[in-house]
């Protein structure tokens, strides 16, 4: 039987379609929606790519990939090329053929486009506790404050991710003496749906308190089931459709503008990575930080951690300048 999965001039394109999207759906049951949709998109514009210059994409060779990625890295990132590389190769994986990507000249290409661009990420930048009291302080009246306090708290305090922070509902939620036990039916890093407990101890002052500040929320939007954190309207009434992940990261851009920050420079992230630089500064373990981030490699809670101990576990300091 001929193979469907091989990409000639002189077959048609709507059998490497096929395969492909029976592909991506294989690889679908795998990974989180996220970087399924990332990594279809990453497919597409290969295969547009190949098809543009009548290569094959699925097998493609590493002569093929050498040269799409040495024409893509004039304008795309480095965190983007290292998509793309992964994309293509569970594609082929999943279609039962052999990955370029494992070849020693896509390994040493990539290297050379490490050492030629710098492999350090330009993330965006952590919120810290001060970034988050003038945030907090500078929230308007109404229900749409009491919400952004709300989310605002409960991402730093709880080290959420975008999606799991949109994710939660009001029936996982445990008011207790010490704080609010969170839990977490399905994330990132649990694709079985194992689930996974999130302490969140009540804060000192009660105007950042994210127990708190919780609490008043459910009390002022009466939402007793469903999505926690919900769309309010631009007459400030709550609205039944859960905020997206990309809501998340328009709340804090919009807070930290009201602060004279740039908005670029922030987005749902800085208050993950926030709590785990500004937790590392406060002298935090490890281990407190990923229990709490719920993160599986120590790669990076260890650039928080270095971030955050810049000045508390610094040499200069031994000067005596």
């Amino acid at each position: 039987m001929e193979n469907a999965l091989t990409r000639t001039k002189n077959q048609p394109a709507d059998s490497l379609a096929a395969a492909t999207r029976q592909a991506r759906e294989f690889i679908s049951q795998a990974r989180a929606p996220n970087t399924v949709r990332a990594y279809g998109s990453d497919c597409r514009h290969f295969e547009a790519w190949c098809s543009e210059y009548e290569l094959a994409a699925l097998p493609a060779s590493p002569r093929t990939l050498a040269i799409y990625l040495a024409a893509l890295s004039a304008r795309a990132k480095l965190s983007t090329l290292e998509r793309r590389v992964s994309a293509i190769s569970q594609a082929h994986r999943m279609a039962g053929q052999p990955s370029p990507t494992g070849d020693s000249k896509i390994r040493a290409l990539m290297r050379g486009i490490r050492r030629s661009r710098g492999s350090a990420q330009q993330g965006k930048k952590p919120l810290l506790t001060t970034d988050i009291r003038s945030m907090i302080a500078a929230l308007p009246a109404g229900l749409l404050g009491f919400r952004d306090r709300a989310l605002l708290l409960a991402g730093f305090a709880g080290a959420f991710r975008r999606s799991e922070l949109v994710g939660l509902d009001a029936e996982e939620l445990d008011f207790t003496g010490e704080g609010l036990v969170v839990t977490l039916r399905r994330s990132k890093t649990d694709q079985q749906g194992e689930g996974r407990k999130v302490g969140v101890p009540y804060g000192s002052n009660p105007e950042t308190c994210p127990v708190r500040s919780i609490k008043r929320w459910l009390e002022v939007s009466g939402i007793e089931r469903g999505p926690l954190f919900r769309a309010v309207n631009r007459h400030g009434q709550l609205q039944p459709q859960r905020l997206t992940p990309q809501s998340v990261a328009l709340v804090v851009k919009r807070c930290v503008e009201r602060l004279g920050k740039d908005r670029s420079a922030y987005a749902g992230h800085s208050l993950r990575s926030g709590h785990a630089t500004q937790a590392a500064a406060g002298g935090a373990s490890e281990r407190a930080i990923i229990n709490q981030t719920g993160h599986r490699s120590l790669k990076m809670v260890r650039r928080y951690i270095r971030e955050g101990s810049l000045f508390r576990e610094n040499g200069a300091t031994r000067l005596g300048l």
